[in-house]
């Protein structure tokens, strides 16, 4: 398969020699033949036809019946067929109704095989363990040189259409790969990361994989190219080192920073502080510490502090700074150079502002990070009929401008649309735009230009917002004394009860990522104040931690309303079924905004 690949990039580089547009009217590329460029791919059509037949047949195989008297193993392992037997393969769907990820198997089982003739030996079962297993890399990097073949073809950029309807028309093949072997997409599936509408097909099976192997993959791929910094010392050059004054750390930091080459800030970081004589990781971390502090001090405008005074996002009225957008560009260069060498900042935001270096929508309950009383405005619209009730909204709403309201159109001509029964759904998205994104859209846009000069979209896409915070800011100390101490209980629960006491237990036995996405389920918050749970604030000031009984159905998942720190829990029936829905909750991320 190395020999395949390089061989292809080798076609590719003699595709590309050529000129465009050759003088002579024919599409000529340099080589020792002349060969015409669009015949240059020609000797490898074969092996692309070959390779759309195996995908045939394996989608063909996986596809048949259980009554099927055939093996798929005993076909592609040459052994003969079952003598008029039936073999059990499991072809469920990768995706489940719910949108979870199922382990799909076509792997007979050891009885099975000794069922075919002549198949007997345990060779036989030890090499046939998985047809998709078995083959699954070698046609992976077949589909890697049939994708370089297509890209090399196509401007800088795009992606061939011939290579998007050919991933199209074997979509549930390559989603069998994916699921059994998520590593292939690292491996061989480079398409997905320059693609975003192929990236789409495959992200549900991506995210189902284990966080510390995403980040794994992530940084595998993000240092891809860059040499080793174990294996190879490369010299610190005095040209090199970011020279920082420590009494005006965000100035200075900011102007070497944009005069640094990126490229070798990717290589390595290397700061000294004006008159200090200290370098090495510890100065670099001291660094990082320091200014993330100053990146959210108010005197720059940049960011304003959230509803629960433990996390940030821009400021609207920032360009009362008239630097505002390159301040941002450079925030968003050092916290990408910061997640680039795995340095943890002290600066944590607000669930929609990661949101918006994800690429992922907002929606109206991340306005309870700004304004809580106004999400729950908006999420009893959403509950109510409000056809009777006189509200007189329409698309236009009054936003404060420095200090001064002005009317907004949330739409083209919103001022003389009425909201209806049938487009509120309409009106609250379009109103939390404007609040959440439209609002601070120029300092969006500007973080992120310095952001992606070291993160590229494509591999940021790989986490949710909860698990780019842990990437970026590390994992906060909870302590469920101090949770337990500060909590309270209603609508028929007390501390005593026993679904009360399993709860605690099952919270003892979380680990302390499923302890943070409790918190954040519950209070839209991973952060815990300063001072600990007894200053944990709600939409009307400081609300304690809250569990409310729910009376018990089956399959029935806790909820929570987040502007009260509300945890509805049902009244399991027993500790174990407790925590497999507490946890099925919390890893399907059904985060609950709902009204108390």
């Amino acid at each position: 398969m190395k020999s395949l690949l390089r061989i292809v990039r080798i076609f590719c580089h003699v595709y590309r020699l050529g000129p465009s547009s050759p003088s002579n009217g024919n599409d000529m590329g340099y080589n020792g033949n002349k060969t015409p460029r669009n015949q240059v791919f020609k000797p490898l059509e074969l092996l692309w036809h070959s390779l759309d037949e195996w995908l045939v047949l394996i989608a063909t195989e996986l596809m048949k019946s259980k009554r099927d008297s055939t093996n798929i193993a005993c076909i592609l392992l040459k052994q003969k067929p079952l003598d008029q037997q039936d073999i059990s393969l499991d072809h469920q769907s990768s995706l489940g109704e719910n949108g979870s990820t199922k382990h799909l198997s076509v792997t007979p089982s050891a009885a099975d095989f000794e069922n075919c003739e002549n198949a007997g030996t345990q060779e036989a079962v030890a090499d046939g363990q998985d047809v998709i297993s078995m083959t699954a890399n070698r046609l992976s990097a077949v589909i890697q040189a049939f994708y370089m073949c297509c890209s090399c073809q196509m401007p800088q950029g795009m992606t061939s259409p011939r290579f998007i309807e050919f991933v199209c028309k074997h979509d549930e093949v390559l989603k069998c790969f994916v699921t059994r072997n998520p590593k292939i997409i690292f491996d061989h599936f480079h398409f997905l990361l320059e693609c975003p509408e192929l990236m789409s097909r495959f992200m549900h099976i991506i995210k189902a994989q284990p966080f510390k192997e995403r980040c794994e993959w992530f940084y595998e791929h993000l240092h891809s190219g860059q040499p080793d910094s174990e294996m190879v010392h490369r010299p610190v050059s005095e040209n090199d080192i970011l020279l920082i004054h420590r009494d005006s750390i965000f100035r200075s930091s900011c102007e070497v920073v944009f005069k640094s080459n990126s490229e070798k800030l990717k290589q390595g970081i290397a700061v000294r502080f004006h008159g200090e004589e200290g370098m090495g990781q510890g100065v670099v971390r001291e660094w990082f510490d320091i200014l993330s502090s100053e990146i959210i001090n108010p005197d720059y405008a940049l960011f304003t502090q959230s509803a629960d005074g433990t996390t940030f996002q821009p400021n609207s009225n920032s360009s009362v700074n008239p630097d505002h957008l390159n301040y941002f560009r450079f925030a968003g260069e050092i916290l990408g150079l910061a997640l680039y060498h795995r340095q943890l900042v002290n600066i944590y935001f607000t669930r929609s502002f990661y949101k918006h270096i994800l690429g992922i929508p907002v929606n109206y309950q991340d306005v309870a990070s700004i304004d809580p009383e106004y999400a729950k405005n908006l999420q009893w619209i959403l509950d109510n009929d409000i056809s009777d009730l006189g509200l007189e909204l329409t698309f236009s709403v009054e936003t404060d401008v420095f200090g001064a309201m002005e009317e907004v159109p949330l739409k083209p001509g919103g001022a003389s649309i009425v909201v209806t029964q049938e487009n509120k759904a309409e009106y609250v998205q379009l109103v939390t735009e404007l609040r959440m994104t439209r609002a601070i859209q120029p300092q969006i846009n500007g973080f992120l230009q310095g952001f992606h000069m070291f993160i590229p979209p494509s591999l940021i896409q790989l986490f949710d917002e909860f698990e780019l915070e842990l990437l970026l800011s590390g994992m906060p100390e909870i302590d469920v004394n101090d949770w337990m101490k500060n909590t309270e209980y209603t609508s028929g629960y007390d501390k005593g009860d026993l679904v009360i006491k399993w709860f605690w237990e099952v919270v003892q036995e979380l680990t302390q990522e499923e302890r943070v996405l409790l918190l954040q389920f519950v209070t839209g918050s991973s952060r815990v104040p300063h001072g600990g749970f007894a200053y944990i604030m709600g939409g009307s000031g400081l609300q304690n931690f809250t569990i409310a009984a729910v009376p018990y159905t089956s399959n029935l998942l806790p909820t929570s309303s987040t502007c009260i720190n509300m945890l509805k829990l049902p009244e399991y029936p027993s500790k174990e079924i407790l925590k497999d829905r507490l946890l099925v909750a919390l890893h399907c991320g059904s985060y609950g905004y709902t009204m108390a």
